[in-house]
Protein backbone atom coordinates (compact mmCIF):
# COMPACT_ATOMS: atom_id res chain seq x y z
CA UNK A 1 0.00 0.00 0.00
CA UNK A 2 0.91 3.26 -1.11
CA UNK A 3 0.78 5.81 1.86
CA UNK A 4 1.29 9.54 1.76
CA UNK A 5 -0.23 12.57 4.20
CA UNK A 6 -2.34 14.64 2.57
CA UNK A 7 -1.47 17.47 4.64
CA UNK A 8 0.15 18.44 7.94
CA UNK A 9 2.76 20.21 9.95
CA UNK A 10 5.23 19.15 11.85
CA UNK A 11 6.26 20.81 15.19
CA UNK A 12 8.97 20.85 18.38
CA UNK A 13 7.39 22.26 20.91
CA UNK A 14 7.68 21.23 24.78
CA UNK A 15 3.69 21.33 25.06
CA UNK A 16 2.30 19.39 27.94
CA UNK A 17 5.31 19.05 29.72
CA UNK A 18 8.80 20.48 30.06
CA UNK A 19 10.80 18.11 27.77
CA UNK A 20 10.76 19.16 23.71
CA UNK A 21 9.42 16.80 21.31
CA UNK A 22 8.10 16.35 17.78
CA UNK A 23 4.01 16.83 17.38
CA UNK A 24 2.16 16.31 14.27
CA UNK A 25 -0.82 19.40 13.38
CA UNK A 26 -3.56 18.66 10.93
CA UNK A 27 -5.08 22.04 9.11
CA UNK A 28 -7.95 19.98 7.74
CA UNK A 29 -9.46 18.28 10.99
CA UNK A 30 -7.34 20.65 13.74
CA UNK A 31 -6.06 17.44 15.38
CA UNK A 32 -2.51 17.74 16.80
CA UNK A 33 -0.89 14.98 18.84
CA UNK A 34 2.64 13.89 19.90
CA UNK A 35 5.01 11.83 17.55
CA UNK A 36 7.92 11.51 20.50
CA UNK A 37 8.63 10.68 23.80
CA UNK A 38 11.24 12.95 25.38
CA UNK A 39 13.22 12.54 22.67
CA UNK A 40 13.57 16.24 21.40
CA UNK A 41 15.16 19.28 21.98
CA UNK A 42 14.62 22.89 21.76
CA UNK A 43 17.17 23.17 18.78
CA UNK A 44 15.36 20.37 17.10
CA UNK A 45 13.91 20.51 13.52
CA UNK A 46 11.90 18.19 11.43
CA UNK A 47 12.57 17.20 8.24
CA UNK A 48 9.74 15.35 6.09
CA UNK A 49 11.06 13.02 3.65
CA UNK A 50 9.76 13.28 0.06
CA UNK A 51 6.77 10.84 0.32
CA UNK A 52 6.08 11.85 3.56
CA UNK A 53 6.33 8.41 5.29
CA UNK A 54 9.16 9.22 7.40
CA UNK A 55 10.59 12.52 8.98
CA UNK A 56 14.10 13.09 10.64
CA UNK A 57 15.30 15.70 13.79
CA UNK A 58 18.55 15.82 15.53
CA UNK A 59 17.06 15.03 19.52
CA UNK A 60 18.54 14.40 22.61
CA UNK A 61 21.96 13.90 22.80
CA UNK A 62 22.62 15.13 19.35
CA UNK A 63 21.37 12.14 18.46
CA UNK A 64 19.85 11.39 14.55
CA UNK A 65 16.32 10.48 14.59
CA UNK A 66 14.60 8.79 11.65
CA UNK A 67 10.51 7.90 12.36
CA UNK A 68 8.38 5.60 10.29
CA UNK A 69 5.27 7.58 10.51
CA UNK A 70 2.78 3.99 9.50
CA UNK A 71 4.51 2.04 11.52
CA UNK A 72 5.77 4.90 14.70
CA UNK A 73 9.31 2.90 15.10
CA UNK A 74 12.18 5.21 15.25
CA UNK A 75 15.72 4.80 14.37
CA UNK A 76 18.79 6.08 15.77
CA UNK A 77 20.88 7.02 12.90
CA UNK A 78 23.89 8.80 13.59
CA UNK A 79 25.23 11.52 16.87
CA UNK A 80 26.21 14.98 14.67
CA UNK A 81 26.20 18.69 15.82
CA UNK A 82 23.23 20.45 16.57
CA UNK A 83 21.63 22.57 13.57
CA UNK A 84 23.45 20.57 11.20
CA UNK A 85 21.39 20.37 7.80
CA UNK A 86 19.11 16.81 7.22
CA UNK A 87 18.28 16.00 3.41
CA UNK A 88 16.22 13.36 2.70
CA UNK A 89 16.97 11.94 -1.21
CA UNK A 90 14.17 12.56 -3.44
CA UNK A 91 13.44 8.25 -3.47
CA UNK A 92 13.09 8.78 0.77
CA UNK A 93 15.69 5.96 1.00
CA UNK A 94 18.64 8.09 1.69
CA UNK A 95 19.56 10.65 4.51
CA UNK A 96 22.60 13.08 4.06
CA UNK A 97 24.36 15.49 6.10
CA UNK A 98 27.77 16.68 6.96
CA UNK A 99 29.93 15.41 10.31
CA UNK A 100 33.72 15.50 10.37
CA UNK A 101 34.75 17.21 7.71
CA UNK A 102 32.86 14.11 5.36
CA UNK A 103 29.63 14.12 3.41
CA UNK A 104 27.39 11.31 4.84
CA UNK A 105 25.10 9.15 2.74
CA UNK A 106 22.93 6.86 4.58
CA UNK A 107 20.72 4.13 4.02
CA UNK A 108 17.21 4.26 6.22
CA UNK A 109 16.49 0.71 4.39
CA UNK A 110 19.43 -1.07 4.93
CA UNK A 111 21.02 1.16 7.09
CA UNK A 112 24.55 0.85 5.34
CA UNK A 113 26.38 4.16 5.00
CA UNK A 114 28.81 5.70 2.84
CA UNK A 115 30.73 9.01 3.00
CA UNK A 116 32.55 11.48 0.63
CA UNK A 117 35.41 13.59 2.71
CA UNK A 118 35.00 17.03 1.74
CA UNK A 119 36.48 19.14 4.62
CA UNK A 120 34.49 22.39 5.53
CA UNK A 121 31.30 21.50 3.61
CA UNK A 122 28.13 21.95 4.73
CA UNK A 123 24.68 22.49 4.29
CA UNK A 124 24.75 19.13 1.89
CA UNK A 125 21.17 18.98 -0.40
CA UNK A 126 20.25 16.31 -2.91
CA UNK A 127 19.59 17.61 -6.62
CA UNK A 128 15.54 16.45 -7.60
CA UNK A 129 17.76 14.23 -9.92
CA UNK A 130 18.88 11.78 -7.27
CA UNK A 131 22.10 11.81 -8.67
CA UNK A 132 24.01 14.63 -6.75
CA UNK A 133 24.62 16.95 -3.86
CA UNK A 134 25.07 20.50 -3.79
CA UNK A 135 26.90 21.39 -0.70
CA UNK A 136 28.90 24.82 0.57
CA UNK A 137 32.86 24.62 1.54
CA UNK A 138 35.59 27.30 1.33
CA UNK A 139 37.86 27.81 -1.98
CA UNK A 140 41.29 28.00 -2.04
CA UNK A 141 41.01 31.68 -0.79
CA UNK A 142 38.89 31.26 1.79
CA UNK A 143 35.69 32.66 0.56
CA UNK A 144 32.64 29.81 0.77
CA UNK A 145 30.96 28.83 -2.66
CA UNK A 146 28.43 26.23 -3.64
CA UNK A 147 29.76 23.50 -5.31
CA UNK A 148 27.79 20.13 -6.89
CA UNK A 149 28.99 16.65 -6.68
CA UNK A 150 27.63 13.40 -7.78
CA UNK A 151 26.84 10.97 -5.12
CA UNK A 152 29.64 8.46 -5.59
CA UNK A 153 32.33 11.31 -5.09
CA UNK A 154 33.13 11.95 -8.23
CA UNK A 155 32.79 15.22 -10.86
CA UNK A 156 33.07 17.92 -8.04
CA UNK A 157 32.19 21.40 -9.83
CA UNK A 158 32.01 24.81 -8.45
CA UNK A 159 28.86 26.73 -9.07
CA UNK A 160 29.78 30.34 -7.75
CA UNK A 161 32.33 32.74 -7.54
CA UNK A 162 31.63 34.28 -4.39
CA UNK A 163 33.97 36.90 -2.57
CA UNK A 164 31.44 38.93 -0.50
CA UNK A 165 32.46 36.74 2.78
CA UNK A 166 31.02 33.39 4.27
CA UNK A 167 27.56 31.97 3.62
CA UNK A 168 24.60 30.99 5.58
CA UNK A 169 21.35 28.69 5.49
CA UNK A 170 22.34 27.52 2.16
CA UNK A 171 18.48 26.27 0.29
CA UNK A 172 18.42 24.16 -3.30
CA UNK A 173 15.07 25.04 -4.72
CA UNK A 174 13.32 21.81 -5.25
CA UNK A 175 13.67 22.67 -9.12
CA UNK A 176 17.48 22.79 -8.57
CA UNK A 177 17.58 25.14 -10.86
CA UNK A 178 18.63 27.85 -8.13
CA UNK A 179 20.30 28.04 -4.99
CA UNK A 180 19.70 31.13 -1.73
CA UNK A 181 21.84 31.96 1.05
CA UNK A 182 21.83 34.34 3.58
CA UNK A 183 25.07 36.44 4.16
CA UNK A 184 27.59 37.94 6.32
CA UNK A 185 25.89 36.57 9.29
CA UNK A 186 23.02 37.33 12.15
CA UNK A 187 23.33 41.10 13.06
CA UNK A 188 23.16 41.88 9.36
CA UNK A 189 21.66 39.04 7.10
CA UNK A 190 20.72 39.28 3.59
CA UNK A 191 19.00 37.28 1.30
CA UNK A 192 20.81 35.99 -1.72
CA UNK A 193 19.36 33.61 -4.34
CA UNK A 194 22.30 32.51 -7.53
CA UNK A 195 21.20 30.62 -10.79
CA UNK A 196 23.45 27.68 -10.64
CA UNK A 197 23.12 26.92 -14.28
CA UNK A 198 24.55 30.58 -15.00
CA UNK A 199 26.30 31.49 -11.56
CA UNK A 200 24.36 35.01 -11.54
CA UNK A 201 23.13 35.99 -8.68
CA UNK A 202 20.45 38.02 -7.20
CA UNK A 203 19.99 40.57 -4.23
CA UNK A 204 16.80 40.18 -2.61
CA UNK A 205 15.69 43.58 -1.32
CA UNK A 206 14.57 42.36 2.67
CA UNK A 207 12.92 44.48 5.54
CA UNK A 208 14.14 47.46 6.95
CA UNK A 209 16.74 46.33 9.48
CA UNK A 210 18.52 44.30 6.99
CA UNK A 211 17.58 41.11 9.04
CA UNK A 212 16.24 38.83 7.34
CA UNK A 213 16.68 35.12 8.46
CA UNK A 214 14.98 31.39 7.19
CA UNK A 215 14.21 32.09 4.14
CA UNK A 216 12.48 29.09 2.57
CA UNK A 217 11.21 28.05 -1.48
CA UNK A 218 7.75 28.13 -2.05
CA UNK A 219 6.98 24.07 -3.95
CA UNK A 220 6.93 25.39 -7.21
CA UNK A 221 10.44 26.88 -6.88
CA UNK A 222 8.83 30.84 -7.86
CA UNK A 223 8.92 32.72 -4.27
CA UNK A 224 11.42 33.06 -1.10
CA UNK A 225 9.44 33.63 2.18
CA UNK A 226 11.46 34.64 4.76
CA UNK A 227 11.02 36.41 8.05
CA UNK A 228 11.83 40.14 8.09
CA UNK A 229 12.93 42.00 11.15
CA UNK A 230 11.44 45.50 12.01
CA UNK A 231 11.39 47.78 14.98
CA UNK A 232 8.10 48.83 15.94
CA UNK A 233 7.23 50.93 19.16
CA UNK A 234 10.21 49.96 20.20
CA UNK A 235 9.37 46.71 20.29
CA UNK A 236 11.08 43.77 17.69
CA UNK A 237 8.32 42.52 15.39
CA UNK A 238 9.37 40.23 12.30
CA UNK A 239 7.34 40.53 8.93
CA UNK A 240 6.33 37.58 6.94
CA UNK A 241 7.57 38.45 3.47
CA UNK A 242 7.74 36.73 -0.27
CA UNK A 243 9.68 37.84 -3.36
CA UNK A 244 10.22 36.47 -6.60
CA UNK A 245 13.72 33.81 -7.37
CA UNK A 246 15.25 37.20 -8.62
CA UNK A 247 14.16 39.95 -6.54
CA UNK A 248 11.18 42.70 -7.52
CA UNK A 249 8.29 41.53 -6.42
CA UNK A 250 8.49 42.01 -2.66
CA UNK A 251 4.91 41.31 -0.49
CA UNK A 252 4.58 41.76 3.29
CA UNK A 253 2.05 39.03 4.11
CA UNK A 254 1.57 39.19 8.04
CA UNK A 255 3.39 40.26 10.79
CA UNK A 256 4.79 38.10 14.25
CA UNK A 257 5.08 39.24 17.66
CA UNK A 258 8.64 37.47 17.25
CA UNK A 259 12.36 38.98 16.98
CA UNK A 260 12.45 36.47 13.91
CA UNK A 261 10.70 33.29 12.75
CA UNK A 262 10.76 29.72 10.80
CA UNK A 263 8.43 30.16 8.35
CA UNK A 264 6.76 26.70 5.71
CA UNK A 265 4.55 26.80 2.65
CA UNK A 266 1.64 24.70 2.44
CA UNK A 267 2.18 21.30 -0.12
CA UNK A 268 -0.03 23.67 -2.63
CA UNK A 269 2.07 26.90 -2.04
CA UNK A 270 -1.33 28.88 -1.04
CA UNK A 271 -0.14 29.47 2.25
CA UNK A 272 2.52 29.85 4.82
CA UNK A 273 2.92 28.92 8.75
CA UNK A 274 4.88 30.71 10.85
CA UNK A 275 5.42 31.34 14.51
CA UNK A 276 4.02 33.78 16.98
CA UNK A 277 3.27 34.62 20.47
CA UNK A 278 6.62 35.94 21.97
CA UNK A 279 6.40 38.15 25.03
CA UNK A 280 9.63 39.67 26.52
CA UNK A 281 11.61 36.36 27.06
CA UNK A 282 11.11 35.78 22.75
CA UNK A 283 9.56 32.65 23.59
CA UNK A 284 6.73 31.40 20.96
CA UNK A 285 4.17 29.41 21.98
CA UNK A 286 1.84 29.67 18.53
CA UNK A 287 1.85 28.77 15.15
CA UNK A 288 -0.09 31.03 12.62
CA UNK A 289 -1.27 30.39 8.98
CA UNK A 290 -1.29 33.22 6.45
CA UNK A 291 -3.17 32.64 2.59
CA UNK A 292 -0.66 34.02 0.22
CA UNK A 293 -3.21 34.83 -2.40
CA UNK A 294 -5.35 36.83 0.28
CA UNK A 295 -3.38 38.01 3.07
CA UNK A 296 -6.06 40.27 4.98
CA UNK A 297 -6.88 37.98 7.79
CA UNK A 298 -4.34 35.48 9.11
CA UNK A 299 -5.53 32.03 11.62
CA UNK A 300 -3.96 31.38 14.57
CA UNK A 301 -4.00 27.33 14.38
CA UNK A 302 -1.79 26.30 17.43
CA UNK A 303 -1.39 27.84 20.87
CA UNK A 304 0.67 25.17 22.69
CA UNK A 305 3.74 26.01 25.10
CA UNK A 306 7.02 27.05 23.41
CA UNK A 307 7.28 26.04 19.64
CA UNK A 308 10.74 26.14 18.18
CA UNK A 309 10.13 24.97 14.82
CA UNK A 310 7.84 24.21 11.96
CA UNK A 311 7.62 22.21 8.71
CA UNK A 312 4.41 22.11 6.62
CA UNK A 313 4.65 18.50 4.68
CA UNK A 314 6.04 18.56 1.02
CA UNK A 315 4.23 18.14 -2.17
CA UNK A 316 3.37 14.90 -3.22
CA UNK A 317 2.90 13.76 -7.03
CA UNK A 318 0.64 10.54 -5.73
CA UNK A 319 -2.44 9.62 -8.73
CA UNK A 320 -4.28 7.88 -5.69
CA UNK A 321 -2.66 8.91 -2.37
CA UNK A 322 -3.68 7.90 1.21
CA UNK A 323 -4.26 9.91 3.71
CA UNK A 324 -3.95 9.75 7.69
CA UNK A 325 -7.02 9.67 10.07
CA UNK A 326 -6.32 10.84 13.57
CA UNK A 327 -8.49 10.37 16.37
CA UNK A 328 -7.21 11.80 19.58
CA UNK A 329 -10.29 10.93 21.23
CA UNK A 330 -10.35 6.96 20.39
CA UNK A 331 -6.93 7.24 20.33
CA UNK A 332 -5.89 5.92 16.99
CA UNK A 333 -4.63 6.74 13.44
CA UNK A 334 -4.44 4.39 10.23
CA UNK A 335 -4.26 5.32 6.71
CA UNK A 336 -7.31 5.49 4.01
CA UNK A 337 -7.83 6.36 0.73
CA UNK A 338 -7.47 10.71 0.45
CA UNK A 339 -10.42 10.43 -1.94
CA UNK A 340 -13.03 9.64 1.00
CA UNK A 341 -14.98 12.30 2.30
CA UNK A 342 -15.57 13.26 5.78
CA UNK A 343 -19.43 12.11 6.61
CA UNK A 344 -18.51 12.56 10.98
CA UNK A 345 -15.48 12.63 12.91
CA UNK A 346 -15.87 9.04 13.18
CA UNK A 347 -16.94 8.26 9.78
CA UNK A 348 -15.74 8.45 6.02
CA UNK A 349 -16.80 7.14 2.96
CA UNK A 350 -16.06 7.13 -0.59
CA UNK A 351 -17.40 5.66 -4.02
CA UNK A 352 -15.17 2.17 -3.44
CA UNK A 353 -15.40 2.01 0.82
CA UNK A 354 -15.85 3.26 3.62
CA UNK A 355 -14.73 3.01 7.59
CA UNK A 356 -16.05 3.95 10.78
CA UNK A 357 -14.89 3.74 14.45
CA UNK A 358 -16.04 3.09 17.94
CA UNK A 359 -15.22 1.83 21.06
CA UNK A 360 -16.60 -0.90 23.17
CA UNK A 361 -17.10 -1.35 26.66
CA UNK A 362 -16.79 -4.32 28.15
CA UNK A 363 -15.48 -6.38 31.20
CA UNK A 364 -15.53 -10.02 28.94
CA UNK A 365 -12.78 -11.56 27.11
CA UNK A 366 -11.66 -10.55 23.25
CA UNK A 367 -13.58 -13.89 21.88
CA UNK A 368 -16.48 -13.39 23.98
CA UNK A 369 -16.74 -9.24 22.60
CA UNK A 370 -16.11 -10.37 19.01
CA UNK A 371 -18.61 -13.33 19.35
CA UNK A 372 -21.02 -10.33 20.96
CA UNK A 373 -20.51 -8.35 17.68
CA UNK A 374 -20.76 -10.91 15.28
CA UNK A 375 -24.01 -12.73 16.23
CA UNK A 376 -25.53 -9.43 16.88
CA UNK A 377 -29.42 -10.14 17.15
CA UNK A 378 -30.07 -7.63 14.30
CA UNK A 379 -27.68 -9.89 12.15
CA UNK A 380 -25.62 -7.05 10.63
CA UNK A 381 -23.11 -9.38 9.39
CA UNK A 382 -25.35 -12.13 8.17
CA UNK A 383 -26.23 -15.33 9.64
CA UNK A 384 -23.15 -16.82 9.64
CA UNK A 385 -20.48 -14.56 9.97
CA UNK A 386 -16.83 -15.43 10.12
CA UNK A 387 -14.55 -14.48 13.02
CA UNK A 388 -10.72 -15.05 12.85
CA UNK A 389 -8.63 -14.11 15.76
CA UNK A 390 -5.41 -11.96 15.36
CA UNK A 391 -2.77 -9.62 17.01
CA UNK A 392 -2.48 -6.04 15.96
CA UNK A 393 -0.01 -4.12 17.69
CA UNK A 394 0.92 -7.23 19.90
CA UNK A 395 -2.81 -6.77 20.88
CA UNK A 396 -5.64 -9.56 20.99
CA UNK A 397 -7.83 -8.82 18.24
CA UNK A 398 -10.05 -10.23 15.90
CA UNK A 399 -11.76 -9.86 12.56
CA UNK A 400 -15.40 -10.19 11.66
CA UNK A 401 -16.46 -11.13 7.88
CA UNK A 402 -19.64 -11.15 6.97
CA UNK A 403 -21.63 -14.32 4.99
CA UNK A 404 -23.04 -14.68 2.03
CA UNK A 405 -26.71 -13.41 3.47
CA UNK A 406 -25.34 -10.16 4.93
CA UNK A 407 -28.24 -7.33 4.23
CA UNK A 408 -27.44 -5.53 1.04
CA UNK A 409 -27.62 -1.97 2.65
CA UNK A 410 -24.29 -2.81 5.05
CA UNK A 411 -22.15 -2.22 1.69
CA UNK A 412 -20.55 -5.52 2.81
CA UNK A 413 -19.55 -4.51 6.43
CA UNK A 414 -16.60 -6.66 8.05
CA UNK A 415 -14.87 -5.00 11.27
CA UNK A 416 -11.75 -5.48 13.46
CA UNK A 417 -11.75 -5.48 16.82
CA UNK A 418 -8.65 -4.83 19.09
CA UNK A 419 -8.11 -5.00 22.74
CA UNK A 420 -6.40 -1.44 23.81
CA UNK A 421 -2.79 -1.03 25.52
CA UNK A 422 -4.65 0.92 28.12
CA UNK A 423 -8.86 1.13 28.30
CA UNK A 424 -9.44 4.68 27.15
CA UNK A 425 -12.00 7.11 29.05
CA UNK A 426 -14.18 8.95 26.71
CA UNK A 427 -16.74 11.13 28.38
CA UNK A 428 -16.15 9.52 31.69
CA UNK A 429 -16.84 5.93 30.23
CA UNK A 430 -14.09 3.08 30.04
CA UNK A 431 -13.62 1.67 26.64
CA UNK A 432 -10.95 -1.54 26.88
CA UNK A 433 -11.84 -2.32 23.17
CA UNK A 434 -11.42 -0.26 19.47
CA UNK A 435 -13.59 -1.11 16.78
CA UNK A 436 -13.48 -0.51 13.03
CA UNK A 437 -16.27 -1.36 10.78
CA UNK A 438 -15.26 -1.09 6.80
CA UNK A 439 -15.98 -2.90 3.74
CA UNK A 440 -14.58 -5.94 3.36
CA UNK A 441 -12.32 -4.92 1.22
CA UNK A 442 -10.42 -2.35 2.76
CA UNK A 443 -10.82 -4.03 6.20
CA UNK A 444 -7.44 -5.73 6.28
CA UNK A 445 -5.29 -2.83 4.65
CA UNK A 446 -6.65 -0.27 6.73
CA UNK A 447 -5.90 -2.23 10.18
CA UNK A 448 -2.07 -3.13 8.81
CA UNK A 449 -1.51 0.74 9.34
CA UNK A 450 -3.52 1.03 12.72
CA UNK A 451 -1.21 2.69 15.33
CA UNK A 452 -2.24 3.59 18.97
CA UNK A 453 -1.39 6.91 19.66
CA UNK A 454 -0.63 9.01 23.14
Amino acid sequence: MDLRYREAILFTSNYGGVSYDIWLYQPLTGHIFKLTQNLGEEFSIPYWSPDTRYFSFIGKNNIVYVMSLARREMAQIDQIEPYTLLSWSPDSQYLSYVKNGRIVIYNIVSHASSTIIQEGAADVQWFPSGTALLFATPDEAGNVQLYAINRDGTNKRQLTQNTQGPLHNVRLSPDGQFALYTSPGVSISLITTVNLATGESYSIEGGPQAKNYFPEWSPDSSLIAYSATDLVENRYISLIQTDSRVGGQQKTLASSTCFATPVSWSPDGNRIAYLSGCTTQEQADQIWIVDARNPVHPMKAIEAGRITALKWSPRTHDVHPYALYLNPDYKVSFYYPASWQKVTEERFEGSDGFFQISAISSEEGIHEVCRSEAFHILKPYGSNPRIVPAIVQSQEACLIFPSEDQPVEMRNQAALIVRYPYPIVIQGNLYPYFILWADQNHLIPLGRTLSFIH
